[in-house]
C-alpha cells in the first residue's frame, strides 16, 4: 500500500459500495414490514365521513370559503335533500357530477349542506 496511493481509495470505495448494498437489502425488508402494519392498522380502523371535511376538499372552489357563493351559487339555505343528493351525483350547470363518490362522504355532505345558515 505505500507504492500505491491510490489503494486505500479502492479500499474506502468497496466498503462504500458494500455499505450501501447492505442498507439497501435492509431498507426493503423495513418497507414490506411498513406496509403490513399500515394495512393492519387501516383494516382495524372506521372512520366516520366529516360533511365539513369533504366541503372544504371539494366544494370550496367555486363555491367559496363559507359555501355562500363564489363562481358556484350558494348552498346556504338550501332544504331538498333530493336534489342536492342529485346534484352531487349528476351535476348541473357546469358543475360536474360524482365530485364525491363514496356513500358515506355523499350522506355526511348532504348533512353538512342542510345545517348551514
Amino acid at each position: 500500500m505505500k507504492n500505491n496511493p491510490i489503494i486505500p481509495y479502492i479500499l474506502i470505495m468497496a466498503f462504500g459500495i458494500g455499505l450501501i448494498f447492505f442498507l439497501s437489502l435492509e431498507g426493503v425488508g423495513n418497507q414490506e414490514e411498513k406496509a403490513e402494519e399500515e394495512q393492519t392498522e387501516e383494516g382495524g380502523e372506521t372512520t366516520e365521513a366529516d360533511g365539513e371535511a369533504v366541503a372544504q376538499a371539494n366544494c370550496i372552489g367555486c363555491h367559496g370559503g363559507d359555501l355562500s357563493g363564489s363562481v358556484g351559487p350558494s348552498l346556504v339555505g338550501l332544504s331538498d335533500e333530493e336534489h342536492i343528493r342529485d346534484v352531487i351525483a349528476n351535476g348541473q350547470g357546469t358543475m360536474p357530477g360524482g365530485l364525491v363518490s363514496d356513500p358515506a362522504q355523499v350522506d355526511a355532505l348532504v348533512e353538512y349542506i342542510l345545517t348551514l345558515e
